[in-house]
């Protein structure tokens, strides 16, 4: 078990619905590696903000467990979920570390669908969901994996999410934390609100809005071919993400 860095240099909690990370932290194992994760720094505010130590935080979106990384760190009871057994190794083995903290709770990973967790999450136990889904079908993570939602075109897509929320307010204890980033996406030259489609389902499942974060993309390149592209064919470069924050009541 490999030792690391435990804190980010110059850390600050945000406290304005804009949230920007050029420089995302590169502390404890976290990567850029994995395509679509998000910047730690993300995590780690949620985590911070909505949750206190020893609470149980859920992702189930594992990917390659960033989420699950900061649990560890800030002494939180991760509990990590992908469909995907690639994300699954991957994630153990970024969780893999110690650190000059003695009561720290090791993760929990579980390979299971995001909208089925009955047998392994019982009703109102989880305090804090913090999770970054696929964007319908923009990046696919697997080639045959039966319910990966990353497979999915936008409409289906949809209501698959909808059995997500339906699922995270039946974990969630009540008046707790609901966090999703989710992004748009665009199809022949005009927007598709995934975001906001994203968003009503989870109202529709009975959340209340708490917060609505814009987090600029830092991975937009308006140079070069897609700056010439976007004049060319008259569309702009997205360049935002919506971080929502939902409250359970």
């Amino acid at each position: 078990m490999k030792k690391i860095k435990a804190e980010p240099e110059d850390f600050k909690l945000q406290a304005t619905t804009m949230w920007s990370f050029p420089k995302r932290g590169i502390w404890a194992t976290h990567k850029g590696d994995y395509r679509g994760n998000w910047a730690p720094e993300i995590p780690r505010n949620l985590i911070l903000r909505y949750s206190k130590e020893n609470d149980i935080v859920l992702d189930q979106f594992l990917g390659s467990g960033s989420t699950m990384i900061e649990t560890k760190l800030l002494n939180r009871k991760g509990i990590g979920v992908d469909i995907n057994p690639n994300a699954i190794d991957i994630a153990k083995s970024r969780i893999n570390f110690n650190f000059d903290f003695q009561n720290y709770h090791e993760p929990i990973l579980h390979l299971a669908d995001s909208r089925d967790l009955i047998n392994i999450i019982p009703d109102e136990s989880v305090d804090l969901i913090c999770t970054h889904p696929p964007y319908a079908n923009i990046i696919k993570y697997s080639e045959d994996i039966e319910g990966d939602l990353s497979h999915y075109n936008v409409e289906p897509f949809l209501d698959e999410m909808s059995k997500v929320a339906k699922e995270c307010n039946r974990v969630l204890k009540q008046d707790k934390y609901c966090a999703i980033l989710i992004g748009d996406t665009r199809k022949n030259k005009h927007m598709i609100p995934l975001g906001f489609n994203v968003m009503q389902r989870f109202l529709n499942e009975g959340f209340v809005l708490k917060e609505t974060i814009i987090k600029q993309q830092h991975n937009c390149q308006a140079t070069g071919f897609w700056y010439q592209k976007s004049i060319d064919s008259n569309f702009l470069l997205i360049a935002h993400e919506y971080l929502f924050v939902f409250r359970k009541v």
